[in-house]
């Protein structure tokens, strides 16, 4: 079955691949003896930044080891990293961190095809039109002779390289900074990979020597609707309204700033900043991108988040947040569709909610929210 739900997809993806100026012996080379990859489909039902609490995603992330190990990458690459990021003018932390969370420093680049990959999600995926479109990019790669389809391996979701760039962003954004004739993100070397991501967040307007976020503390009372998406102001007005910056100090300006609550009322709260949304373009998961700014800040020396997590706590599966943005729709809180995602429109509806139940509208998704909204799943 598996086998025929392929094939039948690649007899109706051809044509359209030869009318985007694949050629039929780049097609043929790629997709002869494809299957769905069963590694892929599971990987993809458990991604880590929606099925972990973020304490424990953080923990992992941002783990003793990693931030050691990013400390010696910055040391080891300190003087490419340098010109690179003098270059695209990045903070070199940044770029060291996205390689850390990506790769692991270059030892774990995915050893999955990138082809089958593209394919299987591209078959199978809610988002097909998407992968479709990261497929035909892969195969435009492969056509130019930038990689053979031997050498395109990556993760589970498509992405390439030491900094895992999806090939749409590598025919747009990928660069030679060692001059050698190829953009190559995939060698043992990572000056291609490195450079690569740096003028990735430059294009999305990275403010070099900008905080990206900073851990707060926020005043007794304070009003839980203020930390919607919404909610901007400068941070003079956040430290007018009592919000303080953890460990002291005055909150730095940069640009307008929102308040993020990654565990509701009871856990950590970050004042974000416009570098916060650039990283976000590489990964749109609030997890992914505090990892890689704290990683960022413990790898020049900074200090642990000081707020306990509740950790006592668990995440909820994604049956049960089928089940809550279900039980929040028929409850009149729209939550545009239930795809098992907490995502800002599934946020506002629970903020709505709660406001509506006399609850502290932090947004958060939580197994007593659940319960409160007529049981678990």
């Amino acid at each position: 079955m598996t086998h025929d739900i392929m094939q039948d997809w690649i007899a109706a993806f051809q044509p359209r691949a030869l009318a985007a100026g694949i050629r039929p012996a780049t097609l043929d080379q790629a997709l002869t003896g494809l299957s769905l990859r069963d590694d892929v489909l599971e990987k993809e039902r458990s991604q880590a930044e929606f099925t972990r609490t973020i304490w424990d995603y953080l923990d992992r992330a941002v783990s003793a080891e990693r931030i050691a190990a990013g400390r010696a990458a910055l040391e080891t690459h300190g003087d490419i990293v340098g010109r690179i990021a003098a270059h695209y003018g990045v903070d070199p932390q940044i770029v060291v961190a996205i390689w850390g969370l990506e790769s692991n420093f270059g030892t774990l680049r995915g050893d999955v095809p990138t082809i089958a990959a593209l394919a299987t999600l591209a078959a199978t995926n809610r988002r097909g039109a998407y992968f479709e479109s990261e497929l035909l990019a892969a195969l435009q790669i492969l056509q130019a002779g930038d990689v053979t389809a031997g050498q395109m391996m990556g993760s589970w979701a498509g992405a390439m390289g030491h900094t895992q760039f999806m090939p749409s962003n590598y025919l747009t954004l990928a660069v030679d900074f060692d001059g050698d004739g190829r953009r190559d993100i995939w060698a043992e070397d990572p000056t291609d990979a490195l450079a690569s991501t740096a003028a990735y967040l430059a294009r999305w307007g990275w403010q070099a020597g900008k905080p990206w976020g900073v851990e707060i503390t926020l005043p007794h009372g304070f009003d839980y609707l203020l930390a919607g998406e919404r909610e901007q102001k400068p941070a003079a007005e956040w430290q007018a309204l009592g919000v303080c910056r953890a460990g002291g100090g005055d909150l730095a300006e940069a640009g307008p700033t929102r308040v993020l609550l990654p565990a509701g009322a009871l856990g950590a709260a970050f004042l974000i900043y416009p570098n916060f949304h650039v990283i976000e373009h590489y990964n749109r998961a609030d997890a992914y991108v505090l990892a890689v700014g704290h990683l960022g800040d413990r790898i020049l020396g900074g200090g642990p988040i000081v707020t306990p997590w509740p950790r006592d706590l668990r995440a909820l599966t994604r049956d049960e947040c089928v089940a809550l943005q279900n039980r929040l729709t028929q409850a009149g809180f729209d939550t545009g569709g239930a795809d098992g995602r907490i995502g800002p429109r599934t946020q506002s509806a629970l903020r709505a909610f709660q406001t509506a139940s006399g609850l502290a509208p932090d947004g958060f998704a939580s197994l007593a929210i659940l319960r409160h909204l007529g049981g678990q799943a």
